[in-house]
């Protein structure tokens, strides 16, 4: 069983949830950018959560399956078509053998996931098979899928997949609010720096990807002027010498040198990857304690989310 790449479009990565406890040997996490459709693409060809999906940025995909397939198409909004025919997101399809499925550009966010039921079956290294461009790691030799590359598939019988759809389908929006964990070197920035961080809207620069997202607005000023480099954590928001914050993402590297603000809560970070270049982004403080309530109330409700089952 296997789904012919004919094309890759933008760039199209092989992640699973993420490669964890490696930083110890300098290996960022990795891992969807969007963790909840991750979850979701797989969970509507009923994958465990750990299967291996293909992120799509932006779009512009194409694929032929060389046998029957069940899949899932969820993230940013884009144009389906199995054989040219308009397929919903968000919902188990078939793929026949020899079918082509597309995937369009997207108009609302930039991240989509395609889930195969069985999940592609690749090997891990260093526990995972995230791909990390920077790294060279993960996925097929550390790179992003290519023209006519054959990715093998699980094995898994489509008479054995219950085809569903999403009830409550996520919007993706171009103003979005992080909320935010004040850190330990909060101190180091002056409270009228503080509120005006906290006050002001910034804009998603072109320096945005699945490293880093480097915003612009008011220039925010530190009493630092570096720190020792430290481990760094998923959703750092740290401010280089010219004061436009920087929020780290999955590929992130491990340790550095600039004094941090806080972290956006991990939630939030998807809002944050389905932006685009002059999207834009406000700031909301919140407590470590309202964190971990907000991250077990989202696992409560996508683990009660109703789905509604639909004909092949």
């Amino acid at each position: 069983m296997s789904l012919h790449i004919v094309n890759p479009g933008i760039l199209s990565l092989l992640q699973d949830a993420g490669r964890f406890g490696q930083h110890g040997l300098g290996l960022t996490t990795g891992g969807p950018m969007d963790p909840l459709a991750f979850k979701w693409a797989n969970r509507l060809v009923q994958n465990p959560s750990n299967s291996t999906v293909i992120e799509v940025t932006v779009g512009g995909v194409k694929a032929q399956a060389k046998r029957d397939l069940a899949v899932a198409v969820t993230g940013a909004k884009t144009k389906v078509t199995i054989n040219g025919i308009e397929k919903n997101q968000w919902q188990t399809l078939l793929l026949k053998q020899g079918e082509t499925i597309e995937l369009g550009y997207a108009t609302e966010g930039c991240r989509i996931y395609l889930a195969v039921a069985g999940g592609f079956d690749i090997e891990e290294q260093f526990c995972s098979t995230s791909t990390v461009l920077r790294e060279g790691i993960g996925g097929v030799d550390g790179k992003g899928l290519t023209a006519n590359e054959v990715l093998p598939v699980g094995e898994r019988d489509v008479s054995e997949v219950d085809f569903q759809r999403v009830v409550d389908v996520p919007e993706y929006e171009s103003i979005v609010t992080l909320r935010v964990i004040p850190g330990y070197q909060e101190h180091a920035f002056s409270r009228h720096q503080q509120r005006m961080f906290f006050y002001h809207e910034y804009e998603v620069s072109d320096l945005a990807d699945r490293m880093g997202y480097r915003l612009k607005g008011p220039a925010v000023e530190c009493e630092l002027n570096g720190i020792l480099s430290e481990g760094i954590c998923l959703g750092a928001i740290q401010v280089p010498a010219d004061g436009q914050p920087i929020i780290l993402m999955n590929d992130r590297q491990t340790i550095g040198g600039y004094p941090k603000l806080g972290s956006v809560l991990s939630l939030d970070l998807a809002k944050l990857a389905q932006l685009t270049s002059g999207g834009r982004v406000r700031f909301e403080p919140i407590t470590i304690d309202h964190a971990h309530n907000l991250l077990h109330l989202a696992q409560h409700k996508f683990e009660h989310s109703v789905t509604e089952s639909v004909n092949p």
